[in-house]
């Protein structure tokens, strides 16, 4: 684990399978499991099982499809996180987010539109939690 991530965020992200450093530039399909860090340029598509975290110098213009996304750097694009989507301080982000959870920190910023869907249940296909009636109120309650 990096210790500035835990000091950041308090969160323990695990062991980090995967690092793209500052300077690195990716463009294409980068497709893991695990945990991946990015502090690089990555251009493209996203798809991981687990969790994505893009640091301060990381900038990422893709379609991301993740378990957790933890962002501190850029990102440009839509993302889809079965679990949830952090927002750290100074993040900026720009695009869909479609989660069942968003944590938006003071000091990061978003631009776009967030979708609100049901927890990583795999029947919903990502799409929006439908709206479950009360029988009881139906009934003149």
């Amino acid at each position: 684990m990096l210790k500035r991530d835990k000091e950041r965020g308090g969160a323990d992200f695990g062991e980090i399978r995967a690092f793209l450093g500052e300077g690195t530039q990716f463009k294409g399909v980068l497709s893991f499991a695990g945990a991946v860090r990015i502090d690089g340029q990555v251009e493209g598509e996203v798809i991981g099982d687990e969790l994505l975290i893009i640091g301060e110098p990381g900038q990422v213009s893709a379609e991301i499809e993740v378990g957790t996304l933890v962002v501190s750097g850029r990102v440009q694009g839509t993302i889809t996180a079965r679990e949830r989507v952090e927002l750290l301080r100074p993040s900026r982000v720009s695009g869909t987010i479609k989660t069942p959870c968003l944590v938006v920190a003071e000091g990061a910023l978003f631009n776009g539109n967030c979708e609100m869907m049901a927890g990583s249940d795999e029947a919903s296909g990502g799409r929006p939690a439908a709206k479950k009636e009360d029988p009881q109120a139906a009934d003149g309650a």
